[in-house]
């Protein structure tokens, strides 16, 4: 693939805002996720950070993955598992209940973000520093705002992309110029996404995802159901076109001085994400491997929350501190 000069991902600037009224003219999609919501902007681009009543100690900030029809569903499992903590999860922009401006979507527009929403977050439980857990290609991206930006005790990665060697210079993307300009023709880009969103297309990726016929139902639903939302093709066509894929991911990884743990299935045509010899043997590396397809908090819920549990518990902060 061939890469951005250094330097060529756009700037953007954050602001976060406050709001209980998300209401937009067409949007008449549903949570994906049980709780409160809250509105922060990145850019200009407003995104919908999910807060899940309960224990308000030790917050735990949840990043689903990027593809046609991503959304906060992605995390839902451990959302409304995970127990003990203050949880909150987060619509990216483009994506779910999240604006969906016609724009180019970049690393940095997603760093951004997560940068928004991590100090939001953080600001509401004493301005301390939070967990996060990523899915997939948002694990570059949770990687990239813990090495420009701090803010994380510690970092959970499922199925994380760019492990393989990724070590273009820093700042650029995989992004194919003769591929975004071929998406960025509305004739082409419109029945494009189409093809790539009609139910069998989804389910037939939900099932290369889980690595057997049998996949969550309702993920499926909220899938259809999200590809529906007006601009909902314009994030995606970005991811297609490379421009989401960090070239310095294994460079980011390889950074990471905070404790990560990096739980990966052995299904489907994912298994391999996740999965690094040479991180793993890094001493703030933990590397997790579920039988089960690449989202295993869905397929083994109790497992995969009992592990995850361990090891924020071996890396909270002492009573003292």
């Amino acid at each position: 693939m061939l890469l951005d000069t250094p330097g060529s991902n756009d700037k953007v600037e954050a602001v976060a805002v406050s709001s209980t009224d998300l209401a937009r003219p067409g949007h008449g999609l549903p949570p994906a996720v049980p709780g409160a919501m809250h509105e922060l902007s990145a850019d200009g681009v407003r995104f919908v950070l999910y807060e899940r009543a309960g224990d308000e100690r030790d917050p735990v900030l949840l990043v689903h993955s990027v593809n046609a029809a991503a959304s906060a569903y992605e995390v839902r499992p451990i959302f409304e598992r995970l127990r003990e903590r203050k949880v909150y999860a987060l619509d990216l922009p483009g994506f779910g209940r999240s604006e969906r401006p016609k724009r180019r979507y970049t690393p940095a527009l997603m760093t951004e973000a997560l940068r928004i929403a991590t100090e939001h977050v953080s600001a509401r439980h004493g301005g301390a520093p939070i967990d996060a857990l990523a899915v997939s290609l948002s694990c570059e991206f949770l990687a990239r705002a813990a090495d420009e930006y701090g803010g994380y005790r510690t970092l959970g990665f499922v199925a994380a992309t760019g492990l393989e060697g990724r070590n273009g210079p820093r700042g650029t993307t995989r992004a194919q110029p003769v591929v975004r300009s071929i998406v960025a023709c509305s004739w082409w880009s419109a029945g494009l996404f189409r093809g790539l969103t009609r139910p069998r297309v989804i389910r037939f990726f939900l099932r290369k995802t889980w690595g057997r016929r049998g996949i969550d139902e309702g993920l499926q639903a909220y899938c259809e159901q999200s590809t529906r939302v007006p601009g909902a093709k314009h994030a995606p066509l970005s991811f297609l076109s490379g421009e989401l894929f960090s070239a310095d991911a294994s460079l980011l990884y390889e950074a990471l001085e905070v404790p990560v743990w990096s739980a990966y299935g052995v299904r489907g045509d994912f298994a391999h994400y996740g999965a690094s010899t040479h991180l793993e043997s890094g001493p703030n590396w933990t590397m997790q491997r579920f039988d089960s397809g690449a989202l295993p908090h869905f397929e083994m819920p109790r497992e995969f929350l009992t592990a995850y549990a361990q090891f924020l518990s071996a890396n909270a902060p002492s009573e003292s501190s």
